[in-house]
């Protein structure tokens, strides 16, 4: 395809490190995924960092240990505030611990939550808040941090779309009592699969840790605060605390992670470069919507909606772009109040959800890459200003 939604970033470096870890007959997570996680959490400044095999699941295993900290742990019932528009298992976690989900529209221009409707989502049955930054670029996280300080929230915050974004002068996916990332195929790095809990409170990443693996003791420390170990080393080799999953990451992912670290501020220059590119080529054209950028985005990709105003024919637009040979989708997953599974879950929304039915309705995203994309970026701005004349 001559401008595809995803593309690899590895190099023989990856492949070597995937040698390495073959050649030592490790394979389940060690030392490789130890080492990635404490580089990763240096990258960002943070105490702890514990590895999952998925963004999705850093998102489940983060919800667990909200729900079973020491003090004032969620409870069924309880209620978190949400973004309309965000990935399915943003979401899933919450409903599958009994949580109820108030849904808030999110602003046209940044598609991130609309935090000028944060006090009228408030109730006093609300618990905690879950800002997720959309596909680089950074929500009002500052904003969010202090509502929820200000209100005795947990913040449980979703960078999985958003690795080495800024918001004033400080890395997106830290702002969170915990904080997830996501290295999918697709995203700023890539483990094959593979995600990442940052925290820098001990209990939490404690929880995490034994969420991680069966619940169980064997991968926390003598002093931590979670349980009182017994004499019998017979008995703590296998002891379950928690009821826990199986999340771990294979070795090899670890391995991959860690030169993919090294590589991160490269790739998210250049993904910068592609993106001050098609700013200058979409800014200032009423036909379509681009991504606002709050604070310094990271780019996953480039957003446009088409106009509403102008009345667009979007089934021409798609078409246009597939005899191009330009990949698209849908933005993130799409509105969330718009999916079959929501019959399953307890909600309610936050006045109008306008906007992102309009994002679901009339927008998509095109890639972006750590390479150069100026002739897929022209072209992709030549289609659109024909088929949108």
């Amino acid at each position: 395809m001559f401008y595809e939604l995803a593309a690899t970033t590895w190099g023989p470096e990856e492949v070597a490190a995937i040698n390495r870890v073959v050649a030592s007959g490790r394979f389940t997570m060690g030392d490789e995924v130890a080492a990635f996680e404490r580089e990763f959490a240096d990258y960002f400044g943070a105490r702890h960092g514990i590895m999952v095999n998925s963004g999705s699941s850093a998102n489940l295993i983060a919800v667990a240990a909200l729900a079973h900290k020491a003090e004032r742990p969620l409870q069924r019932g309880d209620e978190v505030i949400v973004p309309a528009i965000s990935w399915a298992t943003t979401y899933h976690p919450l409903q599958q611990y009994g949580l109820k989900l108030r849904f808030v529209d999110v602003e046209l221009d940044t598609l991130n939550i609309d935090v000028s409707k944060l006090e009228q989502a408030l109730t006093p049955r609300t618990r905690a808040i879950v800002p997720v930054s959309i596909l680089g670029n950074p929500a009002a996280l500052d904003v969010i941090r202090a509502f929820a300080d200000a209100h005795g929230l947990c913040v449980l915050e979703d960078n999985c779309e958003s690795m080495d974004a800024e918001l004033a002068g400080r890395k997106t996916g830290t702002f969170g009592d915990l904080n997830t990332f996501s290295f999918f195929y697709s995203h700023h790095i890539s483990t094959m699969e593979g995600g990442m809990v940052l925290t820098d409170d001990v209990e939490l990443a404690h929880l995490c840790r034994s969420m991680r693996a069966h619940g169980w003791t064997r991968d926390l420390p003598v002093d931590t605060p979670l349980y009182t170990r017994t004499a019998s080393d017979h008995f703590e080799a296998y002891r379950f605390i928690l009821p826990g999953y199986n999340v771990r990451p294979l070795e090899m992912e670890g391995a991959v992670g860690r030169e993919q670290l090294k590589k991160l501020p490269g790739f998210t220059a250049v993904r910068r470069q592609n993106m001050a590119l098609f700013q200058s080529l979409f800014a200032g054209d009423d036909r379509f919507i681009i991504q606002r950028e709050n604070g310094r985005s990271s780019c996953f990709s480039f957003t446009i909606i088409l106009n509403p105003a102008r009345n667009p024919d979007r089934d021409r637009v798609f078409a246009a772009l597939k005899e191009a040979d330009i990949g698209f989708r849908i933005i993130t997953g799409g509105c969330f109040l718009r999916h079959d599974v929501l019959k399953y879950y307890e909600y309610d929304t936050v006045g109008d959800i306008t906007n992102a039915f309009t994002a679901h309705d009339l927008g998509f995203f095109v890639g972006n890459h750590p390479y150069d994309l100026t002739p897929q970026i022209e072209r992709l701005r030549a289609v659109l200003d024909r088929v949108c004349a």
